[in-house]
């Protein structure tokens, strides 16, 4: 496929399928559309709908070698991409906590449904991506959020109404990365990896 015609889908993605899940299909020139979804459905139907094979989903996408499952109290609580994490100084949340279990469940879910289909499905964190590019994350304000996103060229997010549309926009950007291999992968492949930016890449030109 020639280089301007790739798209990659971002998803901001809600642990319960009534809260929103922020969307966005995004191009390698940059330009791109956000929305808001809710159910699985929705979600999978709106990526059916682009010509996009490769899908960045802010979710934990795996558990830790050697859990059983997301309820298995014994097993260990860190993948080695969280370790990671941690060792970069990167704030973010354990699956095992409450809130995180469902959303972990959840993404599994999907990439499952989306690999059954021929999608490449990559895992990223927006928070951590935004910290490696250098803009604030949407804790510190949606403005600035939007503000720093614009900064580096993207210019569809000044549109975007919600924090879940600039987060799955953050996503889409780690998509377009890694299809151009200016990529960190955190981690170990067979257990899951973390996708994000290279630090690097705070000064892009379009």
């Amino acid at each position: 496929m020639p280089l301007l015609q790739l798209e990659v889908v971002g998803i901001d993605l809600a642990g319960s399928e009534y809260r929103p899940t922020g969307f966005c299909v995004m191009n390698n020139r940059h330009k791109c559309e956000t929305k808001i979804l809710y159910g699985d459905s929705e979600i999978l139907e709106s990526i059916y709908h682009t010509n996009a094979k490769l899908v960045s989903i802010d979710a934990p996408l795996s558990l830790p070698k050697g859990r059983k499952s997301i309820d298995d109290v014994s097993g260990p609580k860190f993948r080695k991409c969280d370790l990671a994490l941690m060792h970069m100084h990167i704030r973010f949340f354990p699956i095992v906590l409450g809130p995180m279990r469902m959303l972990t469940q959840r993404g599994i879910r999907l990439k499952h449904a989306l690999e059954e289909k021929g999608y490449k499905v990559i895992e990223s964190y927006p928070g951590g991506a935004q910290d490696m590019l250098g803009v604030s994350r949407k804790g510190e304000g949606i403005e600035k959020l939007r503000k720093g996103l614009a900064g580096l060229g993207i210019k569809c997010a000044v549109h975007a109404e919600t924090d879940h549309e600039l987060d799955a926009i953050t996503c889409a950007l780690v998509g377009i990365d890694f299809l151009n291999n200016k990529y960190l992968a955190l981690g170990d492949e067979k257990e899951g990896q973390i996708i994000m930016p290279k630090p690097a890449q705070n000064s892009r030109s379009y």
